[in-house]
């Protein structure tokens, strides 16, 4: 348990098409109320709102008890990379689209009862994952899910939308991306699998991997649905080459939350993974994530997190 008396509070213009900022205020009203000290950060970038988050966490002796994001996955990640490690909580109080990381771990959509669940001041410790790009200045700590392939260009592309509103822009991104080339050839090497001796290797065509931290993304379609958050483990799903139909069938269900069955989609378990592809982005949280090859790996309890 911890005792919540001044937070910062992190916003994203851009989370929800706007709904962000009016959680932001609400939040920021509902804190205020309460007694409790507010220190208020809305980025001009990705880049900018990390950069304040750091400085402002620098100085352990006035750090605040808690930094709670206002929004949605994109805007975590973004407070994930300068979050991890200073021994502060992560509160969150969901404004985004997709709101996967809250869903998990049962954060209530409804502001006020957002906020109530930070001032409680439960715990809980979760794991993280880091996707590194081999191109990339540094590795980018995830919460939720890294998309590769078909996945990460969908999110690239729904990201950039601004219809329709909601979970639905995956469906529909994913609709106007399936008139290019679907699966590219793959090589997936595991270490400390469960299942699997270290360094077992897969090649194979697929038209999308995804590596999951947690069971959602894209507000709450099923891709890694076997993923615990505190196991230690990173889960990974291969949507192996299918006809185009097939691959249409398989998106509504997807977008639903229901648990994909086809012989061609496969699942893993591991401590690490090494993906290879050619010209197949990657996503972390549903920000870029660079460009594969790439490697992904689990870290046990990185991140203590307010809960119900």
């Amino acid at each position: 348990m911890r005792e919540i008396r001044s937070v910062l509070l992190v916003t994203n213009p851009l989370s929800g098409h706007g709904k962000g900022v009016q959680v932001g205020i609400a939040a920021a009203n509902l804190f205020a109320e309460r007694g409790i000290q507010v220190i208020e950060i809305s980025g001009d970038s990705a880049t900018d709102t990390e950069n304040r988050v750091r400085a402002a966490l620098a100085d352990p002796a006035a750090r605040p008890d808690a930094v709670v994001a206002a929004g949605g996955d994109g805007l975590t990640c973004v407070v994930l990379q300068a979050l991890v490690g200073t021994g502060v909580p992560l509160g969150l109080v969901p404004g985004g689209t997709g709101n996967d990381l809250a869903r998990e771990v049962a954060i209530p959509d409804e502001t006020a009862a957002a906020v109530d669940v930070v001032l409680g001041g439960k715990t809980r410790v979760i794991d993280l994952g880091t996707v590194q790009a081999e191109a990339a200045a540094r590795p980018i700590w995830f919460a939720t899910v890294t998309g590769t392939g078909l996945d990460a260009r969908v999110t690239l592309r729904a990201n950039r939308m601004t219809w329709p509103k909601g979970p639905l822009r995956y469906t529909v991104a994913a609709l106007l991306e399936l008139v290019g080339k679907l699966a590219v050839p793959y090589r997936i090497e595991l270490h400390g699998s469960p299942d699997h001796p270290d360094g077992t290797v897969i090649e194979q065509d697929a038209i999308m991997v995804a590596v999951g931290n947690t069971r959602t993304y894209g507000g709450g379609m099923l891709i890694t649905p076997d993923a615990v958050i505190d196991d230690g483990l990173l889960n990974l799903t291969v949507v192996g080459a299918m006809p185009r139909r097939d691959l249409l069938r398989l998106l509504p269900a997807l977008s639903a939350g229901k648990r994909i069955e086809h012989p061609a989609t496969t699942q893993y378990t591991a401590a690490r993974f090494t993906l290879t592809a050619p010209d197949a982005p990657a996503t972390a949280d549903g920000d870029p994530a660079g460009m594969l090859p790439a490697t992904f790996i689990a870290h046990p309890g990185a991140l203590e997190i307010l809960v119900p």
